[in-house]
């Protein structure tokens, strides 16, 4: 779900009375839909609580998110989670980008995985 549609059910629930804390990595969004508690993760889109199959970092971003609820003394409140994706805190300026050295090798695997795709759930007319 996009995170602007979260934080606006957030700010929903939380004028209904029932406290929130939304965990993304869209911060400008976020921040600006004033959401009152937000727990920061610097990861592309679609890790909102760490790298896949690291249950030590994704428990950790979830108690993070836990402890924010339960401790935030002011609305607005923005705290960021500890980590970096892969450690390269600069990883948007390599995350899936396309070279002329690895062009053909992504260009194959994509192929395959529409390949698998469409054996898996043909498309029908």
């Amino acid at each position: 779900m996009c995170h602007q549609t979260v934080s606006l059910i957030a700010r929903y629930l939380e004028q209904n009375g029932i406290p929130t804390v939304v965990i993304g990595s869209a911060r400008d969004i976020v921040e600006y839909c004033a959401v009152p508690r937000f727990v920061f993760t610097d990861f592309p889109l679609g890790n909102p609580t760490g790298l896949p199959w690291q249950p030590d970092m994704q428990k950790t971003i979830v108690a993070q998110a836990l402890n924010l609820l339960e401790t935030a003394t002011a609305p607005r409140t923005t705290i960021t989670a500890p980590f970096t994706w892969n450690g390269t805190p600069d990883w948007r300026g390599v995350y899936n980008r396309v070279t002329p050295e690895n062009a053909e090798y992504l260009a194959r695997k994509g192929e395959e995985r529409r390949r698998k795709m469409t054996a898996k759930a043909p498309i029908k007319e």
